[in-house]
């Protein structure tokens, strides 16, 4: 009997986390990711839509050569990525006084509508402009979608989750009462590496076939993902519409 009743006070006490904050959402979310990356990268003029590092990194090697022009071509999806973290800053507040749904599942929603239209745009366009659009969504995501139940996580790049692992080791190593919870944070980054490296590996090998509509192969995780949000938004979420996500 007292073990039922210790087992209710930690249900009661457990830390409640919104659906979009869910860890499954987070690996949903990095595979479309890897998928966008790979496609501005393989198909697209070889930019990084997923975080500005590489391209701070190719802009600032251009221009060390004296390419002045090539390394300044870089700062159109580092405006991009600015303005696309501007805009996600400013709409959530906006979007939740509607009562309706969340920003999060809105931004799933444009990300799947602006995707499945840049499958219709011709390799003979420029690439700045698929460039531009994903930067802008990647950034929007990754400021949008920040903690998968309690652990701080990107959706868009890998660089943290890599860290993350190694400061679990750490732990691992130095403190044997943290072993259990080191080891499932490490696990749990480990996975959304793994979810990057899905979404990259099959675009690069479906690109050889689908080209300009590789794309589209981002729209099944994110639709996915869009049902889940849309569901809890409007059923199980919908009086919980003004709490805000961990991490905002």
């Amino acid at each position: 009997m007292q073990a039922k009743i210790n087992e209710l006070h930690r249900e009661l006490h457990r830390e409640f986390y919104l659906t979009c904050e869910k860890y499954y959402i987070f690996e949903l979310l990095t595979i479309a990711a890897g998928i966008m990356g790979l496609y501005t990268y393989n198909l697209r003029g070889e930019v990084f839509s997923n975080a500005q590092t590489g391209n701070v990194v190719k802009m600032s090697a251009a221009i060390g050569r004296g390419k002045i022009s090539e390394g300044l071509y870089y700062l159109v999806p580092f405006t991009a990525y600015i303005l696309g973290t501007v805009l996600s800053e400013i709409l959530p507040e906006k979007v939740r006084r509607t009562h309706f749904i969340r920003w999060d599942t809105m931004l799933v929603g444009i990300e799947i509508v602006v995707l499945f239209l840049i499958g219709f745009i011709p390799f003979t366009w420029p690439d700045q402009l698929v460039q531009v659009i994903i930067c802008f969504l990647c950034s929007m995501q990754f400021n949008t979608f920040r903690q998968a139940e309690g652990i701080p996580m990107a959706t868009t790049f890998v660089t943290n989750h890599v860290r993350q692992i190694g400061i679990s080791i750490a732990r691992i190593i130095m403190h044997h009462e943290q072993e259990q919870e080191a080891r499932t944070k490490a696990g749990r980054h480990a996975r959304i590496i793994l979810a990057f490296f899905m979404g990259g590996a099959v675009t690069t090998f479906a690109g050889r076939y689908l080209g300009e509509k590789t794309i589209w192969l981002a729209i099944i995780p994110l639709s996915v993902c869009f049902v889940f949000l849309l569901r809890s938004d409007l059923v199980y979420e919908h009086a919980m519409l003004d709490l805000k996500p961990h991490g905002h």
